[in-house]
């Protein structure tokens, strides 16, 4: 499954609450105000059982790239990986 985040105003205990049903054969993407949550919970983020993908357009539109450079617990993907992933993972779950 695809866990999809687009907005960055979930609290601690709700996403980890989502994260903890993802398992190793899901992925998480960040997309959007979502790209924020990497920035918000790294900690988080870098427990969770999926990978965890981040929209490079979006970190380019919130002036963002620097800063990701030194975050390891996501990978930056173009919208053309974007696509490969909701091929790869179905269904999307959009939060």
């Amino acid at each position: 499954m695809l866990y999809t985040f687009s907005q960055a105003d979930y609290g601690f205990v709700e996403l980890k609450q989502h994260l903890e049903h993802c398992q190793a054969q899901d992925a998480l993407l960040l997309w959007q105000d979502g790209v924020l949550l990497a920035l918000k919970y790294p900690d988080l983020l870098q427990q969770a059982k999926a990978p965890c993908y981040v929209l490079d357009m979006d970190l380019t539109a919130r002036n963002l790239n620097e800063m990701f450079n030194k975050i390891s617990s996501v990978k930056v993907i173009s919208l053309t990986e974007l696509v490969s992933l909701t091929e790869q993972f179905y269904p999307q779950l959009g939060l």
